[in-house]
C-alpha cells in the first residue's frame, strides 16, 4: 500500500491539514473548573476530596475494592511489586515488548527483571512462553518459594503487561503463577477500560498499576494508581505512599521507611474531570479503530485488532508493516510529513542497563519490534 495513500487517509479520518500529534490529550469535561474549586479550597497537594473522589472513581469502573492515588505510573508499579513483597536481590519475571518503566519499577523495587517473550496477537505476555521458562528455569524450594536454578535467586513477582491496551490472556498467566507459587502484579498502565473475558485489565492478579501520564486515554499530567482486592495491602500501600506517617493532631511520627508518592489533589481534580468523559473517549477511539481495521483489511499491512475474548480501549492503534526496511521507510515518510508515529520501544534487554539480565527465547518480540508502527490514535471531538 503506498504511504501518501495511507497519510491522505489518516488526514481525512482527522479533518486536518496540520501536524497530526500521534496521541494528544482531549479537555473538554470540568477540568479547568475541578482544578479551580481545587486551588480555591487550598487543598493542592496530597490531602483533599478529589485524590478520596478519584480512588473511588477508580474502584467504580475497574471493579476492584481499593485504589490508591500515586503520582504516576512507575511509582504505582514499584509500590505494587513492594506491597506484593518483590525484596532487594529478587528476581521479577516480565515482557521485554514494554516501555522501560516497567523493567524500572522492577528496578526501583531493589529486583532484577527476567524478560519473557509475548504473543503476536495480544503483543503481550504470551502463557506458554512463561510456562517454559518457568519448567526450564525454575523449581520450588524446601519452603515453597519459587527459586531460578541458575542464579539461585527468589522469583518474587510477574508481570505482565496490556501492550497499548490490548488485554494479554491473564487467565491463563494467572494460572501459571499460581503453580509456581508467584505472585501476579498487572501493569496495566495503558489499558483503563479494557477488558478480558468480562473482567477489567489489572483486577486478576494480586495488584494493578495504572498510569495517568499526558499521553493516555485519561490523563491529569502526571499520576497513577494502585488497585487491588486486599484490603490489608490497600491500607499498606496508602501508609508506605504518605511517607509511612502515623494519624496525630499535630507531631510528624513515621513509623518505617515511606515514600512521598502520593497524588496530589490538583492532579486528582483533572484525574476526575477525565474520568467523568471515560466512556465518550472509549466510543470515539473505538471508531477510530474501526475505520482504520476497515481501510487496511486486505492489505500488506495488518491493523492488529482486539485479541479473542477482549474489548480493547485502543489507545494506540498498532499497524504491522511487511518488514522492517518497510517500517523505517513509513516512519520517515510521515514524520516528515507532519504525521506523527512512533515505532514500539526498544526491547527492554537491549537497553544498556538491562543488557545482562536473563531471557527466554523473544521470537515474536523480535518479529514484532521490526514491525510495528503506532498511528494516530487520538479522540475526535467532532465525532458525535
Amino acid at each position: 500500500m503506498d504511504h501518501q495513500h495511507i497519510l491522505k487517509y489518516i488526514r481525512q479520518v482527522f479533518g486536518s491539514t496540520e501536524f497530526i500529534p500521534l496521541h494528544a490529550p482531549y479537555f473538554g469535561g470540568n477540568e479547568k473548573k475541578y482544578v479551580l474549586d481545587t486551588i480555591d479550597s487550598t487543598f493542592v497537594s496530597s490531602v483533599g476530596a478529589f485524590v478520596n473522589r478519584f480512588e473511588e472513581m477508580m474502584c467504580e469502573i475497574t471493579g476492584a475494592r481499593f485504589a490508591v492515588a500515586t503520582v504516576n505510573g512507575t511509582t504505582a508499579l514499584q509500590m505494587a511489586l513492594l506491597a506484593a513483597g518483590t525484596q532487594r536481590g529478587d528476581e521479577v519475571i516480565t515482557q521485554t515488548l514494554s516501555f522501560v518503566a516497567t523493567a524500572n519499577a522492577i528496578a526501583h523495587a531493589g529486583a532484577t527483571p527476567v524478560f519473557v517473550d509475548v504473543d503476536r496477537d495480544t503483543l503481550g505476555m504470551s502463557p506458554s512462553a512463561l510456562a517454559t521458562f518457568l519448567r526450564e528455569h525454575v523449581h520450588i524450594n524446601a519452603q515453597g518459594q519459587p527459586v531460578n536454578k541458575g542464579t539461585g535467586k527468589r522469583i518474587a513477582a510477574c508481570v505482565p503487561m496490556h501492550t497499548f491496551g490490548l488485554p494479554c490472556k491473564i487467565d491463563e498467566i494467572a494460572a501459571i503463577c499460581e503453580e509456581f507459587h508467584i505472585p501476579l502484579v498487572e501493569d496495566a498502565a495503558e489499558s483503563l477500560g479494557s477488558y478480558y473475558k468480562g473482567k477489567h485489565t489489572g483486577t486478576t492478579g494480586l495488584l494493578a498499576a495504572f498510569s495517568f501520564n499526558g499521553n493516555k486515554t485519561v490523563t491529569c499530567g502526571g499520576g497513577g494508581a494502585i488497585v487491588t482486592d486486599d484490603e490489608k495491602l490497600a491500607k499498606k500501600l496508602k501508609h508506605l505512599t504518605t511517607t509511612a506517617k502515623v494519624p496525630h493532631p499535630w507531631e510528624f511520627v513515621h513509623d518505617e521507611t515511606g515514600f512521598n508518592f502520593r497524588m496530589p489533589n490538583l492532579n486528582a481534580a483533572m484525574a476526575c474531570a477525565q474520568l467523568e468523559q471515560l466512556p465518550r473517549f472509549l466510543q470515539n477511539k473505538r471508531d477510530l479503530a474501526d475505520k482504520y481495521a476497515s481501510f487496511f483489511e486486505g492489505s500488506p499491512i495488518q491493523f492488529v485488532k482486539e485479541p479473542a475474548n477482549a474489548i480493547a480501549n485502543y489507545w494506540l492503534n498498532v499497524i504491522l508493516m511487511p518488514d522492517g526496511h518497510e517500517k523505517d521507510k513509513f516512519l520517515e515518510t510521515s514524520n516528515g510529513s507532519g504525521v506523527m508515529t512512533r515505532p514500539a520501544w526498544r526491547l527492554n534487554h537491549k537497553l544498556p542497563m538491562y543488557a545482562n539480565c536473563q531471557t527466554g527465547d523473544l521470537t515474536n518480540s523480535i518479529w514484532l519490534e521490526e514491525r510495528i508502527v503506532n498511528i494516530p490514535s487520538s479522540f475526535r471531538p467532532d465525532l458525535q
